[in-house]
């Protein structure tokens, strides 16, 4: 075997290794995102909430009913804040966008505006998951 034929032998088992390193990745961040995290359950419902209280207060069934109750109110009494809070939080946030377009120049806007579409839907997911 030539020296040439050995350098080719060592760069194709190289460039093996790092396709096999890049396969194992994203098996890896497919088992964890789609297993692992899955499984997890949402602990911002009511019903996750009062079972994992059951499991680690061992609560009786009259406590659960209560303590569902209790929960139930008081998610109820957050959206009744957040929908009169949430008004002035929009006019702040338009005010200091508003701002922001005054000192930008005619090439900086386009982009700026899909931040903010961007950072927009990402805090409507963000709310939608706090909601389910």
């Amino acid at each position: 075997m030539d020296a040439n034929q050995g350098s080719r032998k060592a760069f194709l088992l190289v460039l093996l290794v790092f396709a096999l390193g890049i396969a194992l990745g994203a098996v890896g961040t497919y088992v964890v995102t789609t297993r692992v995290l899955a499984a997890r359950p949402q602990l911002n419902t009511v019903p996750n909430r009062v079972a994992l209280f059951t499991r680690d207060l061992n609560l009786n069934p009259d406590q659960q009913k209560q303590i569902q109750e209790i929960l139930t109110e008081t998610r109820a009494r957050y959206a009744e804040i957040h929908s009169h809070a949430d008004p002035e939080y929009e006019r702040v946030r338009h005010e200091g966008r508003e701002k922001i377009r005054q000192i930008l120049t005619p090439e900086q806007r386009p982009k700026f505006e899909d931040m903010l579409r961007r950072f927009d839907e990402e805090r409507r997911n963000r709310q939608n998951e706090g909601h389910d």
